[in-house]
């Protein structure tokens, strides 16, 4: 096999463009999520709250999935994104406006939260189809031979993008208050619509264009569940995210556990994705085709017991090293798991495939932070946050005794196949 490239992808101009459209889409999410946290909490002061705003995303996300999936492959790639972020631009603008003084001054807590959490019901909605639109369109930007390289900077663009937007979420809350920080969200969605149509239009690849949904949906489930490699990574992932998914208690943990203000829960939120963008990074100048299952199983492994080790510290400086080892050792299974989906996936069923994925584990973080705030309040945080990373350890060691498929699980193959066919 020829001697990898780290910057093959970016030698496309429109895989570039595509880049710096995702990174304002997630940049501007990262940071409203973070605000929106922060101001949840601060009104309510209840962990349960929290975990609510994850229940009101995962509810439309999980039952729209499939048929989002359906629709991305049915119709042209870049006009679909485009649609998409037009719609999230209208959810940024309803959340300033939600969060001005004008508002808070004149309606209830109770009805600023309802109409909070239905945006972020409508926020899910349109999350089912972000994620497949975005998949599928990365397949139609670059060449087959390097699409295990453009899946490492497309999920390296999106970690880094959110380690700047928890950042700067956290500091901007201090610095110009909720609304205005809201407001430049509501700016950046724009000016990424806008380079959004730099991009041309994409060919659909789909042959059975107008196919019934039953059967089309039939066909994308069948194929995943079919596929072990694919099955096995999803599965891992899930339960791992469901359970050690930490961040959506982090306001809990900043603000009464650690009493660091805004400007630590953005260090915090931000130190997880400062691990990922690190090892991602890493990893376009080491394959991680060898030996992936192995990899894979190892980094989850180190994931759970930093979990662990957050929750139960009590001094900053070690709070966030425990996430950066947590963000460092789940960049590596997201490159692996997008890597697998990539390679494995065919043209016509990446809309499908993607929409699968989102169900098992873009879902489970939602999922994930609503089993989060419930435990919290029950249990505590800290003791939620422990039982989290046991629980991911736990499923680390089950899958990796009874899974020969993921535990001997090497993409060289593929990728040299990949090589071959564009060669």
């Amino acid at each position: 096999m020829a001697k990898q490239d780290p910057y093959a992808a970016l030698r496309i101009r429109e895989f570039n463009i595509f880049l710096f459209v995702r990174f304002l889409l997630v940049f501007g999410w990262s940071m409203q999520f973070i605000v929106i946290e922060w101001q949840v909490y601060s009104i309510t002061k209840d962990p349960l709250s929290l975990g609510i705003i994850g229940l009101m995303e995962i509810i439309p996300a999980f039952s729209m999935a499939l048929f989002a999936g359906h629709i991305v492959d049915q119709k042209e790639k870049r006009n679909l994104l485009a649609l998409c972020t037009a719609a999230f631009s209208f959810i940024s603008l309803g959340l300033y406006l939600l969060t001005s003084e004008t508002i808070i001054a004149d309606w209830s807590t109770n009805s600023v939260l309802y109409c909070i959490y239905a945006l972020v019901f409508f926020g899910g909605f349109l999350r089912s189809f972000f994620g497949p639109t975005i998949f599928s369109l990365v397949a139609l930007l670059v060449p087959k031979k390097i699409y295990h390289n453009a899946a490492t900077w497309s999920t390296s663009t999106w970690k880094t993008a959110s380690v700047t937007g928890a950042l700067c979420g956290g500091f901007l809350i201090g610095l110009i208050n909720v609304d205005n920080t809201l407001l430049l969200v509501f700016i950046l969605v724009i000016l990424s619509l806008v380079f959004t149509f730099f991009i041309k239009k994409k060919p659909i690849l789909n042959k059975k264009i107008g196919e019934p949904v039953t059967e089309s949906l039939k066909a994308g489930v069948k194929f995943v569940f079919k596929n072990k490699a694919i099955l096995g990574a999803l599965t891992l992932d899930m339960i791992a995210v469901l359970f050690g998914g930490t961040v959506a208690i982090l306001s809990v943990f900043a603000q009464d556990i650690l009493k660091v203000g805004p400007e630590g829960f953005g260090l915090l939120n931000a130190s997880i994705s400062i691990g990922s963008i690190v090892t991602m990074l890493l990893t376009t100048y080491i394959p991680i085709n060898k030996s992936t299952g192995k990899k894979m199983l190892v980094s989850v492994f180190v994931f759970g017991l930093s979990i662990i080790a957050f929750g139960l510290s009590s001094i900053f400086w070690v709070s966030l090293l425990a996430l950066f080892v947590s963000g460092a050792a789940d960049g590596i299974s997201m490159v692996i798991r997008q890597t697998i989906l990539q390679l494995k996936t065919p043209d016509d069923m990446r809309g499908r495939v993607s929409s699968v994925n989102s169900m098992f584990v873009g879902s489970s973080n939602e999922l994930g932070a609503f089993e989060s705030g419930l435990a919290a309040k029950l249990v505590g945080p800290v003791a939620a946050v422990v039982f989290g990373g046991t629980m991911t350890i736990l499923t680390v060691v089950t899958t990796g005794v009874v899974s020969p498929t993921i535990r001997n699980l090497d993409l060289t193959k593929d990728i040299e196949e990949n090589e071959k066919e564009e060669n």
